[in-house]
């Protein structure tokens, strides 16, 4: 029920506000745009999106299919059992579907979407192995889909790449608040999904986990932030890019030490792969397709100037609504932020600061509608109960606190 007051709101909200500009702004073209837009963006869906997946997942998913049958998976997901157990109760103990859910998260944080995804697909089946209501999303689910969703990416490559080549001073400014939205979100959504499953984050063990893994995003964060900053790019690249690669040697190495079949095992698997990226592509045409039609309607300009007006009566400091495009945008179009996040730099400057909170906004939760649609559709659920909420929970924290931090670094 809840993708379809999605789906309907989109289509109806587009229409709605399309209405409003051809009828009181005399836009006679607004349903050209709606309508081009439809097309551009299915085509997106199956040329841009699923079918360049298509490889990356198959390598991905042949390799994890070599990491299970040389022990790996397992053994990851015995190492990190005592806090799965408790964060994933429903998942039995050692089952191969914890190792899977760290290797997403892990690649997530190196910041590696590539691989993210593949893993978080398999993940995802996994779990769905394990759901007795095949149509409607299990707790597990649910847990793994909005830390997925607002999970924190370590360095933000791609967002400082952009900043440099559009003229920043110093394109890495924007790097500890990233990170610092980014985890707000993240806590965020494990909070409300705990507080909804039930789950005791006071737990002694959970609790020290928790404690360990933030110390250990500090220790690291403290580590890049005191690096000269023409060395950030180059040691995160080689981190991030090392690890992925000595992990995939590792589970090599270890099938070939336990004599498995290797690459008629990683065939296996990348069939696997192929057949999931083929399954996702009616659910991706139909999300990115309303998400281009709320977006070509003009929707977000309203809010947007609705905001500053809002702002300017009470008396607030404004300068961050010129960013809030980008904000808005992120939760249904990745691309879509993007663009606006580039428009935002190109429109005020790189080092203005509707710039750089434009920055921070994209960089400090996923897309979660994209997100919602791509991992329930790759496993046909349709009843996705309280993920959507719980998602955008985490990113109005990510949003709130992107907003604090800007002002607290260059306001």
């Amino acid at each position: 029920m809840a993708l379809n007051w999605i789906w309907f709101l989109f289509f109806g909200v587009a229409f709605v506000v399309a209405l409003i500009q051809f009828i009181f702004f005399g836009n006679t073209d607004i349903f050209k745009i709606l309508v081009d837009g439809m097309f551009d963006s299915a085509e997106v869906a199956v040329m841009k999106v699923a079918l360049p997946l298509t490889g990356v997942m198959a390598f991905f998913m042949g390799i994890l299919q070599v990491g299970e049958k040389a022990g790996a998976i397992h053994f990851l997901a015995r190492k990190i059992q005592p806090f799965f157990s408790r964060l994933f109760p429903e998942v039995p103990k050692d089952h191969p579907v914890h190792g899977q859910m760290i290797m997403n998260f892990s690649a997530n944080l190196l910041g590696l979407d590539n691989a993210a995804t593949p893993f978080g697909l398999k993940a995802m089946q996994g779990l769905q192995d394990l759901n007795p209501v095949k149509e409607t999303a299990s707790n597990a689910q649910i847990m793994f889909l909005v830390l997925h969703s607002a999970g924190p990416v370590l360095i933000p490559l791609s967002i400082m790449a952009q900043r440099a080549i559009y003229g920043a001073q110093d394109a890495s400014d924007v790097f500890i608040p990233c990170l610092m939205a980014t985890y707000a979100a993240t806590i965020t959504g494990l909070i409300f999904v705990s507080f909804k499953q039930k789950i005791r984050l006071f737990d002694p063990v959970l609790f020290s986990w928790l404690f360990s893994i933030t110390a250990i995003l500090a220790g690291i964060l403290w580590y890049f932030s005191s690096l000269p900053k023409e060395q950030i790019d180059i040691q995160s690249k080689l981190f991030s890019n090392g690890i992925l690669f000595a992990l995939i040697f590792s589970f090599i190495a270890a099938a070939f030490y336990k004599k498995v079949d290797i690459f008629g095992t990683f065939v296996e698997g990348a069939k696997g792969g192929f057949e999931t990226s083929v399954r996702i592509i009616p659910y991706l045409v139909g999300m990115l397709v309303a998400i281009s039609c709320l977006r070509n309607s003009g929707v977000l300009d309203f809010i947007v100037d609705g905001m500053k007006m809002a702002v300017n009566y009470m008396g607030i400091d404004n300068r961050f609504t010129d960013a809030m495009p980008t904000a808005l945008l992120h939760p249904v179009s990745g691309s879509g932020s993007r663009a606006m996040m580039i428009d935002t730099m190109k429109t005020f400057g790189p080092d203005s600061f509707a710039g750089r909170l434009s920055c921070v906004f994209q960089g400090s939760a996923e897309t979660v509608l994209f997100v919602i649609a791509l991992y329930y559709g790759s496993v046909q659920v349709r009843n996705i109960r309280y993920t959507l909420w719980a998602g955008l929970a985490a990113d109005l924290v990510g949003i709130l606190t992107a907003i604090g931090v800007s002002y607290l670094f260059f306001g």
